[in-house]
């Protein structure tokens, strides 16, 4: 059965174009919207995309000042940052380096286009350091901050992005460190050790002995601190503990801390800081400036037929004073009358380098008394200020160098003796600037050293001793009654005076690196940096001191050997960590000081905002 529609078909066509008309219309509000939101999402990418690049854009700008920055401090000073500003503000990506840079403007947001922004935010002085290291020294802050805008491509948008970074520029003395090595530190077979003090070498530690090693302060390793066979002894004889009493105890794989010599940091390199300078090289270079030669106000040579003494008032000083003393081997009646405090005549034996030393032989005491009454010192070093406890002033560095001709089995060296009081200045806080002693040579303490106060002796008490330290190619301590005619003599029947040793002084020295891991082929080890002539079984050898290794001997070169039977016999070693040093004021003249960066702010400031302030 049909039915026939009560509608007429005119009328069913109307309504059909109708509903298609409406399914279009919502078909183009679909595309409408489907185009907007593509588009919407277009324009964010863009914007992210171009956010993103400026934002790396201002990285890489930062990171090349910062390249340069590091480069300059590193290898030479705070003086070479000041010096270059102007170069680290120029320091942006350029087209000439690579043509992707030729996108991108870069600004400081001061109005200076192709410049960053670069200035030390401040000079905190001396404090203790935020570094890895926990370590004491002088800090100057600076901010690096790039601002970049987008030039080259497509949809370019008016966005602007910046990143700020923070650096301290730290100045660390090596005397912050009870023992410090630029090289392999080894406690390897050491006695029973204590040390009170932080402890940093560049490179590995070996540990590891029937006797127990203790840390009370941090100690820190650019590689890692091991058990190892070494010295003659194997792991399964370590029987020892080695403990760590700091939180943390250790931190391996820090950053080297050098001198700023240069890019040349070896052990050869740095030795150069106890060589004379040669002919010609600017005493305001890297190295020139960490020359002990430089830095000395009183330079002694001793040649075969005579003694110099050139005084001088700065390493730059044009016209020095010099004090000649011509001699023979049978009178040395000059160097008597210009240089009362100096003998050349003494000879002993250094069994361990199986030499007779011909030393210079220095009376302290009497040096001291020379120093302030000898007019020609006085002339370069005028008490002009009033502040001085002494009538004169006394320079606080002297560099001595002992160049006479020497033949077979011989080797010269410097002795020091009478000691116990050291030439020093008062200022007027009534700190004393105290002294120091450099030399190329082999040196020789004998007795007690920096000790003004006899109740002190043997003691951790510091507190009347002046800033001191002892500069040399190799050290070693002998005894007050230490005998240059029975030098020759066995061990056993030099016997170190009972009284003992103390030497209140920081000890930069070199030693004879180990070549092997027998006991033929070890340097001695840390506890064995200051070298011993006598059999000191009996006997306490007391130190408040900085250990130091920065460079090898190339003077006293023989191999350290194992003690009691051969040259010595160990003491009982009471070596401390002078606290002094951790005050500024009272660290040795002359101190080399290494320097470390280290970031503390990375940041996304808002464009153009050199004073941000928020969190990294």
């Amino acid at each position: 059965m049909k039915f026939a529609s009560t509608f007429p078909k005119r009328e069913q066509d109307g309504y059909a174009l109708i509903l298609v008309l409406f399914i279009t219309a919502v078909c183009l509000i679909m595309l409408s919207a489907t185009m907007n939101r593509t588009f919407a999402n277009a324009s964010i990418n863009d914007r992210n995309n171009q956010y993103t690049a400026c934002l790396y854009a201002a990285e890489a700008a930062t990171e090349k000042t910062i390249s340069l920055m590091k480069s300059d401090f590193m290898n030479g000073n705070l003086t070479a940052i000041t010096n270059n500003l102007g170069a680290y503000r120029a320091a942006v990506p350029l087209a000439s380096e690579n043509p992707y840079w030729r996108n991108f403007e870069f600004s400081d947001g001061q109005g200076h286009v192709g410049s960053n922004y670069v200035a030390c935010t401040s000079a905190i002085g001396w404090g203790a350091l935020r570094s890895q290291y926990g370590l004491f020294g002088w800090t100057n802050c600076y901010r690096i901050m790039s601002n970049v805008r987008q030039t080259g491509g497509t949809r370019l948008l008016n966005l602007t992005n910046a990143v700020i970074q923070d650096l301290e520029l730290d100045l660390i003395p090596v005397f912050q460190n009870a023992i410090f090595y630029n090289g392999l530190l080894e406690f390897t077979w050491c006695a029973t050790f204590t040390i009170n003090g932080r402890v940093h070498a560049n490179s590995n530690i070996f540990v590891g002995s029937a006797q127990n090693l203790t840390f009370n302060s941090l100690v820190t390793t650019t590689s890692g601190i091991y058990k190892t066979n070494w010295a003659g002894h194997f792991t399964n004889e370590y029987t020892g503990t080695v403990s760590y009493n700091n939180n943390p105890g250790y931190v391996t794989n820090v950053h080297s801390l050098t001198l700023p010599i240069g890019t040349n940091n070896t052990a050869a390199a740095v030795r150069e800081i106890i060589n004379p300078p040669p002919s010609g090289e600017d005493v305001n270079s890297p190295l020139g400036s960490q020359r002990y030669y430089n830095k000395a106000g009183l330079v002694f040579a001793v040649s075969d037929t005579n003694v110099v003494a050139t005084i001088k008032n700065s390493a730059s000083d044009s016209s020095p004073l010099t004090i000649a003393a011509d001699y023979i081997s049978t009178n040395y009646s000059a160097v008597v009358t210009n240089f009362p405090f100096l003998s050349l005549t003494n000879q002993f034996m250094d069994q361990r380098e199986n030499d007779l030393i011909k030393a210079s032989q220095i009376d302290v005491a009497v040096l001291k008394t020379w120093m302030l009454n000898n007019s020609s010192v006085n002339t370069k070093f005028p008490n002009t200020s009033g502040v001085y406890n002494n009538s004169n002033v006394v320079p606080n560095i002297m560099y001595f160098a002992d160049n006479r001709t020497v033949s077979g089995n011989q080797l010269t060296g410097i002795r020091l003796v009478n000691g116990s009081v050291i030439p020093t200045n008062a200022t007027s806080t009534g700190l004393k600037t105290g002294f120091t002693l450099a030399t190329p040579n082999p040196l020789y303490v004998k007795g007690i050293y920096n000790c003004p106060n006899g109740s002190h002796q043997g003691t951790t008490n510091t507190t009347a001793t002046f800033p001191a330290s002892l500069i040399s190619d190799a050290i070693t301590i002998l005894s007050p009654g230490f005998s240059d005619s029975a030098s020759s003599n066995s061990f056993t029947s030099r016997v170190a005076t009972s009284a003992g040793t103390t030497v209140n002084a920081a000890i930069l020295a070199g030693i004879v690196f180990s070549t092997g891991p027998t006991d033929t082929q070890f340097s001695g080890g840390v506890m064995n940096l200051p070298r011993l002539l006598e059999d000191w079984s009996s006997t306490t050898l007391t130190l408040n001191t900085s250990l130091v290794n920065l460079f090898d001997s190339v003077k006293a070169t023989s191999q350290f050997k194992m003690p009691g039977n051969y040259y010595y016999a160990p003491s009982q070693r009471k070596f401390s960590f002078d606290l002094n040093f951790l005050d500024y004021r009272k660290l040795p003249p002359g101190t080399p000081v290494t320097p470390s960066i280290n970031r503390v702010k990375w940041a996304v400031p808002p464009a153009n905002n050199t004073t941000y302030a928020g969190n990294n």
